[in-house]
């Protein structure tokens, strides 16, 4: 089988899409570092679809690739081309999946192997906005943008990492007599904007204080807030969007349909017309301010997926849509999402709550996405403050009922004990595990030791937990709340995820 490369794009299937453009006239008006399945699915989809749709060829992806994994290798040969499958569920069950050959990357550099072209292509005039996707080790991303050590290799000195590589392309560039450019993350974070600017800020003083000074003065850093779940892909689903394209791609990607992405119009070089590029299942919205939709989102997406996850982690389920199909549980989130979280989210100018809401339930019932929920349950420590906890505390100031949020914080602490309700062993997956380990058996044997029965027992691990203000806040001042998570953390020891849900319906 040929691989996708451009000549070839003519005989693609007709049910196949492909760029409506000329790829030879694009200029790269934007440098993307960090090229992996995630900004590849958002920016380059998006910005490929708003090329098309508005003929402005000034907005070409010079993709930066920061470990040479992620289908790099396979970028490169095949001129930045790759297979976007859009997978969604038809209404007898069926998967379904729609396939586009993404056009908007015109090549991709090696960091590793050539940094200085990566600063040259930063520092270059055509470009005006550089797309930033933070590997995991460069920041913790608190919701407070907490900087980095000083041993962070992020701060290094040398142009290597994402932000050394911006800072340094950005000295270049003023050293050039270049304008400013925007700086645009696409990491899903609250804040994204003004944590990175930190993180560059802090970079750059290291480096030349009057280059931090400029930075801070002439480029933009827009918050944003992104929503699209990514799957990830083995051999055979490469093997299957090849067979599908009728061409040998190596780096396809695989995502749902959704699409809800809203950036803050602080511009300070012009952008692409991402607007032009909404379709029947996405929307890309520039507002002057990203907040409001991120607490939308924390709350009416991200929290009834937690809660989902916790759920059907706790009860040993393997998957997030095989936890959702289970009529009491789907009651369950739903009634969540009606009864407690949508009272805590201000009326929104062109946002319909209620339709929102369907979408999310679709999106949970969508079973080409299904996800593994111990994947899913993932870094609970870093999303549950604010996506199940804020909007659980506000009910309680409020005087209002929280069974349903209580019952998800419950099963994300009955999560972290790392064993579900068959007695089978999993291992946490969140940078606090060891910390909220420790808690658990310390809690269990004060608990063994005193003869505690069940509620006596999760008392002891909620109020082990609650000393964890970094998570928790003031709930040790809060005995009303500490007192209902405990009663449902025991409800999930003794009655089971299943009589927990019912009880709280």
């Amino acid at each position: 089988m040929r691989r996708l490369h451009p000549a070839l794009l003519a005989g693609l299937p007709a049910d196949v899409q492909r760029p409506g453009y000329d790829r030879k006239a694009l200029q790269a008006g934007i440098v993307q570092l960090g090229i992996d399945d995630a900004p590849r699915a958002l920016l380059a989809a998006v910005t490929d679809a708003a090329i098309e749709a508005s003929g402005d060829l000034r907005w070409g992806i010079v993709g930066v690739s920061l470990d040479r994994a992620h289908g790099h290798e396979a970028l490169v040969r095949q001129n930045g081309l790759y297979t976007l499958a859009l997978r969604d569920t038809e209404p007898n069950g069926l998967v379904r999946e729609r396939l586009r050959v993404i056009g908007a990357v015109l090549r991709v550099l090696d960091a590793r192997q050539n940094p200085q072209a990566v600063l040259d292509q930063i520092a270059h005039e055509d470009t005006r906005v550089v797309s930033v996707s933070l590997a995991d080790d460069e920041t913790t991303w608190h919701e407070g943008g907490e900087e980095a050590d000083d041993d962070d290799p992020a701060y290094a000195l040398a142009p290597r990492g994402a932000i050394g590589l911006l800072v340094h392309g950005l000295k270049q560039r003023r050293g050039q007599g270049g304008a400013a450019v925007s700086v645009l993350s696409c990491d899903d974070r609250p804040a994204n904007g003004r944590t990175l600017r930190r993180l560059v800020l802090a970079c750059a003083s290291r480096v030349d204080e009057d280059l931090a000074a400029w930075i801070d003065g002439n480029c933009a850093f827009p918050d944003s807030m992104t929503d699209r779940i990514v799957l990830a892909s083995d051999d055979g689903d490469r093997a299957r969007i090849s067979q599908a394209v009728g061409l040998e791609d190596g780096c396809p990607v695989q995502a749902e349909p959704y699409l809800d992405w809203v950036i803050e119009d602080s511009f300070v070089a012009g952008r692409p017309p991402w607007e032009a590029a909404a379709g029947p299942h996405g929307m890309v919205r520039l507002v002057p301010d990203s907040a409001p939709f991120a607490r939308l989102k924390q709350r009416m997406a991200d929290g009834p997926r937690a809660a989902l996850a916790y759920l059907g982690a706790v009860s040993g389920m393997a998957t997030t849509s095989g936890t959702f199909s289970q009529p009491h549980v789907r009651a369950f989130i739903d009634a969540m999402m009606r009864e407690e979280i949508a009272s805590t989210l201000d009326d929104m100018p062109g946002v319909d709550l209620a339709g929102y809401h369907a979408r999310q339930l679709a999106r949970l019932s969508n079973l080409a996405l299904s996800q593994g929920t111990h994947r899913s349950a993932a870094n609970g420590s870093l999303t549950v403050p604010s996506c199940l906890l804020a909007p659980l505390r506000e009910r309680a100031r409020a005087g209002h009922a929280y069974d349903r949020l209580a019952l998800a914080v419950a099963a994300w602490l009955h999560y972290l004990r790392g064993q579900d309700e068959l007695g089978l062993s999993y291992p946490v997956l969140d940078p606090q595990a060891d910390e909220f380990a420790r808690r658990h058996v310390d809690a269990q044997h004060a608990a063994d030791a005193a003869g505690d029965d069940p509620g006596q027992a999760a008392w002891r691990v909620m109020d082990a937990m609650a000393l964890h203000t970094d998570i928790f806040g003031d709930l040790t001042h809060q005995p009303d709340i500490a007192r209902e998570l405990a009663r449902k953390l025991a409800l999930l020891r003794w009655a089971g995820v299943r009589g927990a849900v019912l009880d709280a319906a």
